[in-house]
């Protein structure tokens, strides 16, 4: 019986998936962005990165992607020095918002040398280092969260003002490793108006506290939709009850994004660097005046 149980529990093992990732990729060494680089050199050492930002929310599908790739973007088109580095692991799109694509990554002496976008946006994501993007990658938790502090402390990120964390959704493995391992200067929080998906993210407002994480403000995504032919404006979700919520826990509600079918094209696209409406000029203008609260404590 003992055999037949063994037999029977291999035979429903799963299959590992042709193509599936499941060991580190690693970059492949150039000269490219060498110049400078000295045999003393170490990896890392040219790093100045002056805020680390975390976009966070605790729930998957809320946006959070979208509001960080729009924050960077936004920032850069202020004349700041931005990075991007895609947290989620398992999950990656940044670079296909930007037009970003894959394959083999350089390195220098400092370090793993990151994407640029056409705009000069700075870009560390796993699927940079995919030929294929939609191979899956198949890790456990530390490894994945190992991956996020090789993406944070081993790449040539050079200086920059803001460094932006798009993280991946849950309150779990990956999450405790960035709050453990970097050091965070602030985050954003993003969620939808539904009171269900607020209900999660507020999850992750309280791993913030308990981390004593500054937390610059609360993003609410997909508020509303304009129909295209009558321009009614209807509320895609119930609730509303965010703002409310930021105003007794006094914490700044840094705007709302409406759903806008612009904003699809442009990310299917690789474009979503073009997409700056009022409502990205407003929540980038409220994160720079959230930032001297955050940095004078």
């Amino acid at each position: 019986m003992l055999k037949i149980f063994k037999k029977k529990k291999e035979e429903s093992k799963p299959k590992k998936e042709e193509g599936a990732v499941t060991e580190t990729p690693t970059a492949t060494a150039t000269t490219e962005d060498n110049s400078d680089a000295g045999p003393s050199a170490q990896i890392g050492q040219r790093n100045d990165i002056k805020r680390v930002i975390a976009v966070i929310s605790g729930k998957g599908g809320v946006g959070k992607s979208t509001v960080s790739s729009l924050l960077a973007s936004a920032l850069l088109a202020h004349g700041y020095k931005v990075g991007l580095l895609d947290a989620d692991i398992t999950g990656p799109s940044i670079p296909r918002v930007f037009g970003v694509s894959g394959g083999s990554m350089g390195k220098n002496d400092y370090g793993i040398i990151p994407r640029r976008s056409r705009k000069g946006l700075k870009i560390m994501s796993l699927n940079l280092f995919l030929a294929d993007e939609e191979l899956p990658v198949i890790w456990r938790g530390p490894r994945i969260g190992g991956a996020v502090k090789e993406f944070y402390s081993q790449v040539d990120w050079g200086t920059l003002d803001f460094l932006i964390l798009d993280m991946p959704p849950g309150t779990g493995d990956i999450a405790i490793t960035v709050l453990q391992s970097i050091e965070l200067d602030a985050a954003v929080v993003v969620s939808t108006p539904q009171d269900l998906a607020f209900t999660i993210v507020r999850k992750a407002w309280h791993m913030l506290n308990k981390h004593e994480v500054p937390i610059l403000g609360v993003v609410e995504n997909l508020t509303s939709g304009v129909c295209p032919h009558c321009q009614h404006e209807v509320e895609l979700f119930s609730g509303g009850g965010i703002r409310q919520w930021c105003e007794e826990k006094q914490v700044n509600y840094l705007g709302s994004i409406p759903w806008d079918a612009a904003l699809s094209y442009c990310a299917d696209r690789g474009q979503i660097d073009n997409y700056y409406p009022e409502a990205v000029g407003q929540m980038v203008e409220a994160f720079l005046a959230a930032l001297p609260a955050i940095e004078d404590n």
